[in-house]
């Protein structure tokens, strides 16, 4: 029986190998599509990531008769908390591997013992060495294709963590729905008292005034969103800076924020589906791929779009403002090309926001996703991500 030979990323062909894991070990599935590999490089450079200033990380390789067959990151980030927490917690991602357990058990023994060097007591995952909103769970439902820096992997993971020892900390759910579905009668309801009511308008975001629409969405965000999840406020700046990033791919008509009295009081930030475009360049983005991505976004049509963010503040929560900003989508969305669409995961220890998404109207369950824990000291009681409330 050959033996497996694990391998600490130090070189760029160990840094190549390590990208090359996730592709070779999914390339027989349809649905699998392939991230770029500078979202999945640019993780690990301190250069880009700023979360090098709180953490360090660590990459191995996994090999079989000189065959690549795992990889897997551990790190550490003193950001990184959740409610209830009582010890130190750090994080394994980019977890991939063959059907074999012990080729599993070895990349979690070897991630576990670097995180048990630095402190730590126990290990959060599939997570992210950064922000939530990439490479954040395990698939365990809904294996379709994945959004945009959505993590993907087959269903025997599931078996590999939970054998190990990992417990489920929270579920993370998507919701889908088809915007072109005419929206229920108690959706059309609740948006025909607001649409008389002069006080109150949906508008779309106009890409010429990004400024405007940054303060917005930071006024929205900071009072429905910070502090929920870990989540911290953000500055106007930041959001300057994220609208721009977005504005070559951002279709303005899927951008939507809700207003009282011309203050802002809720959002639904919208994009195209990037996967569906970006699926057809193998994972590169150098000039020749920015030049066919230009090329196939002119000519392939985009029929999903993605929900990255939905909130309202908490004043006008549970009021119905959610089915006044839907009834405004749907007039917009019913005449454009998009037949799919579907939410970012929330977790399930967010009840309030899962009753906002839900409360979008003939919403069903995408997929599911998990992030799991185990702990090192095997006698200490696992607990559950605490409820918010």
């Amino acid at each position: 029986m050959s033996p497996l030979q694990l391998i600490e990323v130090t070189s760029p062909k160990e840094a190549r190998d390590f990208i090359d894991v996730n592709v070779l070990l999914n390339k027989a599935n349809p649905a699998y599509i392939r991230p770029l590999d500078k979202d999945i490089s640019d993780v690990f450079d301190e250069k880009k990531n700023k979360t090098f200033r709180f953490g360090k990380v660590v990459r191995w390789i996994l090999k079989k008769d000189d065959q690549l067959v795992g990889r897997i990151a551990a790190f550490t980030n003193k950001k990184y908390k959740n409610k209830g927490d009582d010890v130190p917690v750090g994080g394994v991602g980019f977890f991939d591997c063959i059907d074999d357990q012990n080729a599993a058990d070895m990349l979690f023994d070897v991630a576990r013992h670097w995180l048990l060097q630095q402190g730590m007591e126990a290990m959060d995952g599939p997570i992210n060495f950064g922000e939530r909103d990439r490479w954040w769970g395990l698939v365990v439902e809904g294996f379709q294709s994945p959004l945009y820096c959505m993590n993907y992997n087959p269903p025997y993971y599931k078996k590999l963590l939970e054998a190990y020892g990992f417990q489920p900390f929270f579920h993370q759910i998507c919701f889908g729905k088809h915007p072109k579905q005419k929206l229920s009668g108690k959706v059309l309801e609740r948006h025909a008292i607001f649409e008389k009511d002069p006080a109150f308008r949906v508008g779309t975001i106009n890409k010429s005034n990004l400024e405007k629409y940054a303060g917005d969405f930071t006024t929205v965000y900071n009072a429905a969103w910070a502090g929920h999840g870990g989540l911290k406020e953000m500055k106007k700046e930041q959001v300057v800076l994220m609208f721009k990033k977005m504005k070559p791919v951002m279709d303005p008509n899927i951008i939507w924020f809700a207003y009282h009295n011309e203050q802002p009081i809720a959002l639904f930030v919208n994009l195209p589906d990037l996967n569906q475009w970006f699926r057809h360049l193998n994972g590169k983005f150098d000039l020749l791929s920015k030049l066919k991505f230009l090329w196939v976004k002119a000519t392939k049509k985009c029929t999903k779009f993605s929900g990255i963010v939905f909130g309202i503040v908490p004043e006008f929560q549970g009021k119905g403002i959610d089915s006044f900003m839907v009834g405004e989508a749907y007039k917009t969305v019913r005449d454009m090309a998009y037949e799919e669409y579907e939410m970012q995961w929330i977790g399930d220890f967010n009840p309030k926001m899962i009753n906002v998404a839900e409360g979008l109207g003939d919403v069903h369950q995408s997929r599911k996703l998990t992030t799991y824990r185990y702990l090192f000291d095997r006698t200490k009681e696992f607990k559950r991500h605490p409820i918010l409330s």
